[in-house]
């Protein structure tokens, strides 16, 4: 069996100022830049990334069936940070690449393709869809097409239509991205034995707030488990993206799928869990709490064990600008201590800092910079505690072994600040791992308390140090509180926020 495989990821927060380029796909950031080819598979092996599941599957299916080997055709893969709407260019050019991979691939059995399903060009709401269309006009109809998503994906009926069968990530933080790349290339296989599978989908007609999406406890955990237990029944499955609420298309929100062997069944589990969800509509809860009195819940924690607090509306894996100092001036006005603060995206302060060099004072602006409403940048005199080279080497479960690039990378402090330790980088980054201050020499067990800008993600790394986790409501272009956004393109019957 001949089987194509190809990836192109891109969660897409369209009030985000800054169109998402070609070049940012090319580059190199927390996952690899663009592959093409042999290098899909080299530069990706080890990683948790749904194309890396993908090719286990396969390569386990090859080693258990020595009679049917599988010929995987690695094409592209590529990603860029979440941010505004990917342009017309960066798309075409990409969706060609792998379109004309397809063409000049010959006969092949079936596709894979590792996606998100929150992308969203300027000339198309549904980035996935409209790829989808034009491999299928290359592939034709008879070609099964199995693909991967996020759990913040905004599945639309295009999707499911051209698709044959979609996984979707079940945590979040994303630790199973492998595994759902695995599951959806069993299935392709599935369907190329043979096997006849119906799909049952249906939209859930409100938004659920990305802190809220959080799948260690209630009401995502028990929801979960339930879609857990019924998928190990007799060959069927079910699927829940809750959607991505800063794509404002007529397909945002949450969605369920399923699949069985009879459409009866599929549409039966895909009421049942539509049940649940609505029933737990109230229960989404993001617990977002304003800077200052955040940092004084914080101030008058008397554990042993630091307090997080989460920048969550400044998230660059969500679109942020993740330079906002909202949280920062909030936590330096409470003359706060044993403070530690990353990561601030602002490459002209990096480049003052690596020409000043360690033990330096320099007088200047940190953060602010990118026009986000009611930020502006925090000044100060800071003394730099420390300069790198910007390459960090994952260590927790989520991205563990692979290498984040954020460009060059300083550690400082406001002086007369008690204690407030920042880490500072040139590109945007997501601070959803420990390696970003312990490689800086930080013992975190030994700080009060870790700023961090991420909105769930943090958890897999920093959740087992923390006494308390607290959702801080700071500006950012990643607004979670749904209400106070001017959304335009939202279907009728949706709801959101209080």
């Amino acid at each position: 069996m001949r089987i194509a495989i190809a990836g192109f990821q891109h969660e897409t927060n369209t009030f985000a100022p800054t169109m998402t380029k070609y070049e940012d796909f090319v580059m190199t950031d927390s996952w690899p830049g663009l592959l093409r080819g042999d290098m899909v598979m080299s530069e990706t092996c080890g990683m948790n990334l749904p194309i890396t599941g993908a090719i286990k599957s396969a390569e386990a299916f090859t080693d258990s069936n020595q009679g049917r080997p599988i010929d995987l055709i690695p094409l592209l893969w590529c990603s860029a940070e979440p941010g505004g709407y990917v342009s017309d260019d960066a798309f075409d050019r990409i969706a060609g690449m792998i379109c004309d991979g397809i063409a000049a691939s010959g006969q092949i059995d079936g596709i894979y393709l590792d996606l998100h399903g929150a992308m969203v060009t300027a000339s198309h709401f549904d980035g996935e869809a409209e790829l989808l269309r034009r491999i299928r006009a290359v592939a034709g109809d008879n070609i099964p097409i199995a693909i991967s998503l996020d759990l913040h994906a905004n599945v639309t009926h295009e999707m499911v239509n051209y698709a044959n069968l979609i996984t979707i990530y079940r945590t979040y933080p994303h630790l199973d991205m492998a595994a759902t790349g695995g599951r959806a290339m069993d299935g392709l296989l599935h369907i190329l034995s043979g096997a006849q599978i119906a799909s049952g989908f249906r939209q859930i007609p409100f938004l659920i707030p990305l802190p809220a999406q959080y799948t260690g406890a209630d009401p995502c955990l028990t929801i979960y488990q339930h879609i857990l237990q019924i998928s190990s029944d007799h060959g069927s499955f079910a699927e829940w993206a809750m959607g991505f609420s800063a794509s404002d298309i007529p397909d945002c929100g949450p969605s369920v799928l399923a699949y069985a062997p009879t459409s009866e069944r599929a549409d039966a589990m895909v009421a049942d869990i539509c049940d649940r969800i609505m029933a737990a509509e109230a229960d989404f809860d993001p617990m977002l709490i304003d800077p200052k009195p955040a940092v004084q819940i914080a101030l008058n924690n008397t554990s042993a064990r630091p307090v997080v607090l989460a920048d969550v509306q400044d998230n660059p894996g969500a679109g942020g600008s993740g330079d906002t100092t909202g949280l920062l001036k909030a936590l330096y006005s409470a003359d706060a201590d044993g403070v530690v603060y990353g990561v601030i995206c602002d490459p002209d302060f990096t480049q003052i800092a690596h020409q000043a060099g360690i033990g330096a004072q320099v007088k200047t602006a940190l953060g602010g910079k990118s026009g986000v409403a009611n930020d502006t940048p925090f000044e100060a005199e800071f003394i730099i505690h420390a300069l790198h080279d910007g390459i960090f080497t994952y260590t927790g479960e989520m991205y563990g072994g692979g290498i984040a690039e954020i460009g060059r990378a300083c550690l400082v402090s406001p002086v007369g600040a008690a204690d407030i330790k920042i880490v500072v980088s040139t590109y945007r980054t997501q601070c959803l791992d420990q390696c970003f201050f312990t490689s800086f020499g930080i013992d975190l067990t030994a700080t009060r308390i870790i700023a961090l800008k991420s909105t769930v993600h943090f958890r897999a790394d920093f959740e087992s140090l923390a006494s308390q986790i607290i959702h801080v409501a700071a500006p950012g272009l990643f607004e979670c509180r749904l209400e106070r956004l001017p959304y335009q393109h939202l279907r009728g019957g949706m709801r959101w926020g209080k």
